[in-house]
């Protein structure tokens, strides 16, 4: 069984903010939970959970589901999300995959 984890306020809010804006462009387009819940993939309790922004929902779905509503990710435009994600791609090329931590000595004599 997985460990509960607290999040952080700031990711409970992020995550309540995309739920809202996700139940929003639901209702706006006149979209029944039943059927976004089937164009994504996904249950109806799972699309109430997204829309509840319930932390516990795998981040593909709700992507997955805001990207059918047109809820931007990041930016409305696809083609500068592809350029962002070619950028950090590039970045991450440079620096070396593994992370070793420093263990210094830190002496607290004054």
């Amino acid at each position: 069984m997985r460990k509960p984890h607290a999040h952080h306020p700031q990711t409970l809010d992020a995550i309540r903010v995309l739920g809202a804006q996700i139940a929003l462009a639901r209702r706006e387009r006149r979209w029944t939970a039943a059927n976004l819940a089937e164009r994504a993939g996904i249950s109806v309790i799972t699309l109430r959970k997204i829309e509840r922004g319930d932390s516990s929902v795998v981040i593909g779905s709700v992507f997955e589901v805001a990207t059918l509503l047109g809820v931007p990710l990041f930016t409305p435009d696809h083609r500068e999300l592809r350029r962002i994600l070619v950028q950090a791609e590039q970045q991450l090329a440079l620096i070396p995959e593994r992370v070793r931590s420093r263990h210094k000595v830190i002496s607290d004599a004054f």
